[in-house]
């Protein structure tokens, strides 16, 4: 690409430069999308911002102007992308000085959160109310995620080739377009998300009787263009009917995994179950659980050492 950025350049205009030479084909297309969104932000609020005029005065105040309307988390995010560019900015000697140091990071107040999981006895009720019928429908894809805590690409990307009905587990080796009009196979989100997901017999002598006759090498729940909000709504119907917290289809794998740590399953299977690179995804994600279950083992741990005496 022909370099033609100045000092007297347009930032946002710098900024497609940038992550279009460092960032196309080094991310996944969704991380794509949200450099491309972060540029356009840039458009409408700093239309005439050149890279001359960038200082910690004119930064901070770029971000108190974005921080109007949105959340903190997505303030940073934004700061996060301008900051990588405007490093190299820097590097390269079209800015004087690291305008990001010392940036306040703004935004407005959280909207309260809906449920993000269900307790056993409410999962429970959801299953109970599932129309299981002889032939693939959402409901059954409900079921799957359930019991297997997949993501939703990787759940729609599952073919009766990747069950191993012998040795009761699920094969995860890739995940499904679903964003793209066109569809298709594509590759998992990391190299951990490939894996083998043991499945209980009562599940997988139920999808080995629903698959039997179905083409092997054929997503099971994919007919057309799939979407997320189609899936989050049959999910809603059966919440509502039985009458427990709604909650969304990446819920249910919150689910799945929230339940399998208050059963006492280690950390460390629970990360390998849901396909995150390491632990600490794990940690973080699910740190109120483990902190909650970190109180019940010490009281079980100074109810044991009490009685050695």
């Amino acid at each position: 690409m022909e370099t033609t950025i100045t000092k007297s350049s347009l930032f946002y205009r710098y900024f497609k430069e940038w992550y279009e030479l460092y960032k196309v084909g080094a991310v996944r297309t969704v991380t794509l999308q949200k450099y491309d969104m972060t540029y356009h932000h840039l458009i409408a609020l700093a239309p005439t911002l050149t890279l001359n005029q960038i200082d910690r005065k004119t930064y901070q105040q770029l971000l108190n102007l974005f921080a109007d309307n949105h959340e903190r988390q997505t303030v940073l995010a934004f700061h996060h992308h301008l900051r990588s560019a405007l490093l190299d900015a820097f590097d390269e000697g079209l800015i004087k000085t690291d305008p990001t140091r010392k940036i306040v990071v703004k935004g407005m107040a959280p909207v309260p959160k809906k449920a993000k999981y269900l307790n056993q006895f409410e999962l429970h009720a959801v299953l109970s109310d599932l129309d299981l019928s002889d032939t693939p429908n959402w409901d059954w894809f409900l079921l799957l995620v359930a019991k297997t805590g997949l993501r939703f690409a990787e759940a729609l990307a599952v073919t009766p080739k990747d069950f191993d009905f012998t040795h009761q587990s699920l094969n995860i080796k890739q995940t499904w377009n679903y964003k793209s009009a066109n569809g298709g196979f594509q590759p998992t989100k990391n190299f951990s998300s490939k894996r083998r997901i043991q499945i209980d017999w009562q599940t997988i002598t139920q999808f080995s009787q629903l698959v039997k006759d179905l083409p092997e090498d054929e997503p099971i729940f994919v007919n057309g263009r799939v979407f997320n909000s189609t899936v989050n709504n049959q999910l809603r119907k059966h919440c509502e009917n039985v009458g427990v917290p709604v909650i969304s289809i990446h819920g249910l794998r919150h689910t799945h995994a929230s339940l399998l740590l208050f059963a006492g399953v280690t950390i460390a299977s629970v990360a390998r179950r849901l396909g995150h690179s390491n632990m600490t995804t794990t940690q973080q994600t699910y740190l109120h659980i483990i902190q909650e279950l970190e109180s019940q083992d010490t009281d079980k741990a100074m109810r044991f050492l009490s009685g050695l005496i």
